[in-house]
């Protein structure tokens, strides 16, 4: 029984984080493609870390609370990183809410029964949270819906365009997550979001080349720094974000875009702008 540090999501970032969390702790990794999970933990432990893996549907229920009684099986919860999800060329926009919205909830309910004194929750969710363009009272409901009833909230999702129920399971995952920070702070657990820009991983590079390329150029060139992101931008952060360092944050989204999202509102710009 040691310290245990969970990421799902086997992709760019959650390697990535898995690497500069795992040293010395139970390193936990969970995915939906059972190959990749294989492929992935298989390197982690041949590279000396202690890694259990579990293939998880985060959008079952059941399948996260798997999860978590490997977690606990495994020892003490010191971080949790859940960057498992679909970009909008990957899914239809129901199964996009499904894994993106309800399944981070899933996660978020879930291991809070894991969480003590010094557990930190980061949950990836995106710039594009900011982009939804949801009204105060949409994001009240969405803020305290129940899980199940969260995509019947959103409302008809064969009326939202391309890329829109990406944008709104986002900033869902940052209300829910600011929401539920309170009651994790009462083990003296901490629950963050962090939402990456645009980032050199199979996902962000699937988005370039399937449609969304001359977007997303435009928003490097207006940005403050002019680059795409790499995985280990953001494990960076969420190491930070972990640490002792961050103990006063809590219940917040930390921004780590090169400056996208700042140009993009600048402009007046979101859904449809």
């Amino acid at each position: 029984m040691g310290k245990v540090v969970v990421v799902t999501g086997a992709g760019g970032m959650g390697v990535a984080c898995a690497r500069r969390l795992g040293s010395g702790r139970r390193l936990v990794l969970a995915d939906f493609d059972g190959d990749k999970l294989d492929r992935e933990a298989g390197a982690l432990a041949r590279d000396g870390h202690a890694v259990s893996a579990l293939q998880v549907d985060v959008s079952d229920r059941s399948s996260v609370d798997a999860l978590v009684a490997m977690a606990g099986g495994e020892g003490t919860l010191r971080t949790l990183v859940h960057t498992a999800g679909l970009s909008p060329t990957m899914a239809s926009p129901e199964r996009v809410l499904e894994v993106d919205m309800v399944g981070t909830d899933h996660v978020l309910s879930a291991f809070a029964a894991l969480a003590t004194d010094g557990t930190v929750g980061v949950f990836v969710a995106s710039m594009a949270g900011y982009l939804a363009g949801l009204s105060p009272q949409q994001e009240h409901r969405l803020r305290t819906a129940p899980t199940d009833d969260l995509i019947a909230t959103v409302g008809p999702v064969g009326e939202l365009g391309f890329g829109a129920s990406y944008c709104i399971a986002k900033r869902v995952n940052q209300l829910r997550v600011e929401q539920a920070a309170a009651s994790w702070g009462k083990v003296g657990a901490r629950l963050v979001t962090i939402s990456p820009g645009i980032i050199s991983t199979a996902m962000g590079r699937q988005e370039l080349e399937h449609g969304a390329r001359e977007a997303m150029e435009q928003q490097l060139a207006m940005s403050a720094l002019a680059r795409m992101g790499t995985p280990e931008d953001i494990a960076a952060a969420v190491d930070w974000l972990a640490s002792p360092s961050a103990a006063l944050i809590t219940g917040c989204d930390l921004r780590v875009d090169g400056g996208v999202t700042a140009a993009v509102l600048g402009l007046g710009l979101g859904l449809g702008g």
